[in-house]
């Protein structure tokens, strides 16, 4: 069986829990992303940022990317899957949340990211097909 840890790619990088979202904004344009993990400074994850949220929450509400921070854009729980998940609970953990992206965590540690480009690469066209129904079917 396929682990995450397989599928994901490495050398993701946080951006700080203070860290302001313009900053966040040339960090994705930098390494060529659209999403960022947030990380508070023990290193763990508390959530992630997207593109889409810096514009939506931030810029088309009105406020300051140079003055709102990443931390104040993380909302609830942050989803992650373990770096030994096996392929199909990464799956589940994006179907049933409806997310895109998902950090793998290793030793209470962020070590990859799993993205739909990665699933691409890695898996039949069977569970794409499953994952894009799921991921993508208005609830």
């Amino acid at each position: 069986m396929t682990k995450a840890r397989e599928v994901m790619h490495t050398g993701v990088e946080c951006i700080p829990i203070h860290e302001t979202l313009d900053r966040a904004a040339q960090k994705m344009r930098d390494l060529d992303v659209g999403a960022l993990p947030i990380c508070g400074d023990d290193d763990r994850l508390h959530g992630i940022i997207t593109d889409r949220d810096i514009v939506v929450k931030c810029i088309a509400a009105g406020h300051d990317p140079s003055r709102v921070t990443a931390g104040e854009l993380a909302e609830g729980t942050p989803r992650w899957v373990d770096a030994d998940a096996d392929v199909e609970q990464v799956l589940d953990e994006m179907s049933s949340h409806q997310i895109k992206r998902i950090p793998v965590i290793e030793n209470k540690r962020l070590v990859g990211m799993i993205s739909e480009a990665d699933l691409g690469r890695t898996l039949s066209d069977e569970q794409i097909a499953r994952f894009v129904e799921k991921v993508y079917t208005r609830r």
